[in-house]
Order: C-alpha cells, then structure tokens, then sequence
C-alpha cells in the first residue's frame, strides 16, 4: 500500500512497521539478531513492526542496522534556496524566522531626523555627533 496524507498515523505506522518487517526478513534477520545489532531490546522491533509506534532515534538504529538510511534522505530532502533568496543571503544562511509584531520596536538602522547615523552605532566605533561622551563601562567620561 502507498503512503499519503490520506492515511491515519496509526495507518502509516502498520505500513511502516510492515516494510520493516519486509526489510528484516529479507536481510535473513530475526528479530533478536535486529535488536542486537541496533542496541534495543527485542520486543521494541516486536512493537514497531506491529505498527505501535517509535521514538525517532530508534528508527533511524533500525534503518541503519537495515541499510535502509538512505531513505530519509528521500523522505524529507533538503531543499535548495531560491535564487531570489540566494541574491538576499549572498552566503549568509538563514538562522531564524521573523515576522512583524504588533508593538515591536521601531527599525533603528534608518534615519529619524537629519544628523542620525543611518546604521546603528556599534562597540569600538566612534560615538555618533552629538551623543555623551562614555568611557569604560559606560558611564561618564571622567575628567583627569
């Protein structure tokens, strides 16, 4: 049977404990022999081959002890940037997703009035024309 999005979980997870089963007892395996070779215990191969259920981690044990990883590189394969998105990053890879909040602070990197930096001030650069002088910690410039 395929598998798709119109199946139940509990569906998908007989198909798969199924194919697992398939798999084992065509790499002349017992379900001992898997369990070993994967380092779980023999009634885990028992319950996912029955389709009820797995911890990720065990999965990914028994297809390897099954030579069968390359099948989630099928199931869920990296997807390539946009060239669009290419252009935007120019090497820089994405960390994080940011959407605009109700309330969020204003875009500091623009200026506010004539005379403002037109990037924000950073450590070790001079202070912008007009900001108070600091020293060390940030507190006020001592006079000597």
């Amino acid at each position: 049977m395929r598998i798709s999005s119109e199946l139940t979980d509990a569906a998908i997870a007989q198909i798969l404990g199924e194919r697992i089963a398939r798999h084992r007892i065509e790499a002349g395996l017992t379900q001992a022999e898997l369990a070993e070779r994967a380092g779980i215990g023999k009634r885990t191969v028992e319950r996912i081959e029955a389709g009820r259920g797995a911890e990720l981690l065990t999965l990914i044990r028994i297809l390897r002890s099954l030579h069968a990883m390359e099948g989630f590189e099928r199931l869920l394969p990296e997807l390539p940037a946009s060239p669009i998105e290419q252009l935007k990053l120019r090497g820089k890879q994405r960390q994080r997703v940011s959407h605009a909040r109700r309330g969020a602070l204003p875009d500091r990197s623009r200026p506010v009035a004539e005379g403002t930096p037109a990037r924000p001030w950073r450590w070790a650069e001079p202070a912008p024309q007009g900001a108070p002088a600091t020293g060390g910690a940030g507190g006020p410039k001592r006079r000597s």
